[in-house]
């Protein structure tokens, strides 16, 4: 299983982004989905997280600017980031998860680099 994000950029303050996810095989329609961010000197932190059903969740720094959304027939899951401010500056990376027999499997994509500067 591989997760590739892209979408990642320079955008000025106020701006917006979308960093799609796209998982090879099939695992994304049973897998919780997950936008994780580390900025530089600091640890990766949850951004948003989806799960199969199409429950979210949101940490509070980006909530009602960013919306999470998947899309089961193309394999991929999208991280709408509107109004972006300086500090949602970071490596994003995406992850996805799910259990078999009540072993977790966990995968995470290579990050893709969101700038955020005027």
């Amino acid at each position: 299983v591989q997760l590739q994000a892209s979408g990642g950029g320079l955008v000025q303050p106020g701006g917006s982004l979308r960093l799609s996810c796209a998982a090879s095989g099939s695992i994304l329609s049973r897998a919780v989905m997950g936008w994780y961010r580390q900025a530089p000197g600091k640890q990766r932190e949850l951004v948003a997280v989806i799960g199969s059903g199409g429950s979210n969740n949101y940490a509070d720094s980006v909530k009602g600017r960013f919306t999470i959304s998947r899309d089961n027939a193309k394999n991929t899951v999208y991280l709408q980031m509107d109004n972006l401010k300086p500090e949602d500056a970071a490596v994003y990376y995406c992850n996805a998860y799910y259990y078999v027999l009540a072993q977790k499997r966990d995968y995470w994509g290579q990050g893709t680099e969101v700038t955020v500067s005027s």
